[in-house]
């Protein structure tokens, strides 16, 4: 199995549980959790594809819905071990990202695409699938907030074109930009960080 392949099922097995768990703390039925999975699981992935011209991945290769199930069947499972929701959430949720940032910024080099839109590529395979997931259950999507999310994206897809200029091999490239983005966003969550807001010193 190849990194960008074990990268890809991992991506997809952290986001279908963060839908899932999202979806069980709505209370949705059993349909409903399912398809949230596959939403957040998906939906970035699949509006890269399709704006790059690519095969929709999970459409030629059945792994990935398969994985999905799998991953959605375990989180129900097991929903009772999680006693801190809202911690397992954001730690799939954070994991995703990170892995599906790096999927994105990959897809984009291989279509020859100019690094600012390889970058864009990559928060979009990261955010999108959650923000459908959160319309869905309807929340305001997390990207839409203050708290520093797409940002962190960003941030870990410029690592990734800095470190092309270095001899580190491509492995390391990938663990290290993964790893800014995961980092980024711990960070921010621990010391409280966030994006400037311009309604601070307005009154409704």
């Amino acid at each position: 199995m190849s990194l960008f392949l074990l990268i890809d099922i991992l991506g997809t097995i952290a986001f279908a549980v963060s839908g899932a768990l999202v979806a069980m703390k709505k209370r949705l039925d059993l349909f409903g959790i399912f398809i949230i999975a596959f939403v957040t699981a998906l939906g970035g992935g699949t509006l890269r594809d399709i704006l790059i011209d690519a095969p929709v991945t999970w459409m030629r290769d059945l792994t990935f819905v398969y994985v999905i199930v799998g991953a959605t069947i375990v989180a129900i499972i097991f929903r009772r071990k999680l006693n801190y929701v809202r911690r397992s959430l954001f730690l799939f949720d954070t994991i995703g990202i990170a892995l599906y940032t790096v999927i994105g910024v990959e897809k984009g080099i291989a279509a020859d695409l100019p690094p600012l839109v390889c970058i864009a590529l990559g928060t979009m395979s990261a955010c999108f699938g959650g923000v459908i997931r959160d319309i869905l259950c309807n929340e305001i999507p997390i990207i839409f907030r203050k708290e520093i999310y797409a940002t962190a994206c960003i941030l870990g897809g410029t690592v990734y074109f800095l470190l092309l200029e270095t001899s580190l091999s491509q492995d390391f490239i990938v663990f290290i930009s993964g790893g800014i983005v995961i980092a980024i966003r711990l960070l921010a969550v621990l010391f409280n960080l966030s994006l400037p807001s311009i309604y601070s010193a307005e009154k409704d």
